[in-house]
Parts: C-alpha cells; structure tokens; sequence
C-alpha cells in the first residue's frame, strides 16, 4: 500500500506564487512515475506535471514556463512550485504515482487533493 499526502495550497492573488508538497509512504519502493493534476469545478482531471520514466517531464502546454516539478532527495517526495498564477490555474490539485506492487501490474495512486485558488 503507498500512501500519498499533499500540502501547500491555499489563496493567492493572480501572479503569485504557490509551492505544493507531495510525500509518499508505505510501500515506496513500488512507486514508479510520481506527477501532479489538477481538476477544476466542472472539469475533467488534467495532467499538470509528471516525471516520465525515461527521465525529464512532461508539463501541460498551459502551465509551461511557469510551474516546475522536481523531487526530494528521498525520491519519494515530489513538489510543484506554481509562479505567476492565473485565475485559470484554480482547481484542486492532486498527487499521483504509479504503483507496480508486482511485476505486470500497475495502478494509479492518488492523495487526497489540495486547493489552490487563484483570485484578486
């Protein structure tokens, strides 16, 4: 079982800043591809930021230039840093890691979700 808490959202004014926390435990050593998404009132989920196991990120084409995935020394901790906020980037903004608890199988894990608004 991996377990995934997220922290560091909250109410900002458009051009801010906010930094998300993701921390991982449990059984960590399955954790594979570790990323952001985010879901906005009458949405659909959407990819923010992952890492890809080939190495590298991949960032959605609306927050390119302005928000940065990177990783603790542990691995298991993954942050979003979010400059120069919009209005747009409103949403709840989950953690996601893949899970391979055995070889052939994976699974979406996914923490409890944080909001981040964005409003003057």
């Amino acid at each position: 079982q991996v377990q995934l808490a997220e922290s560091g959202g909250g109410s900002v004014q458009p051009g801010g800043s906010l930094r998300l926390s993701c921390a991982a435990s449990g059984s960590v050593f399955s954790l594979r591809d570790m990323g952001w998404y985010r879901q906005a009132p009458g949405k659909q989920r959407e990819l923010v930021a992952s890492f890809i196991s080939t190495g590298g990120a991949n960032y959605a084409d609306s927050v390119k230039g302005r928000f940065t995935i990177s990783r603790g020394n542990a691995k298991n901790t993954v942050y979003l840093q979010m400059n120069t906020l919009r209005p747009e980037d409103t949403a709840v903004y989950y953690c996601n890691a893949k899970v391979v608890p055995y070889p052939g199988v994976v699974y979406d894990q996914w923490g409890q979700g944080t909001q981040v608004t964005v409003s003057s």
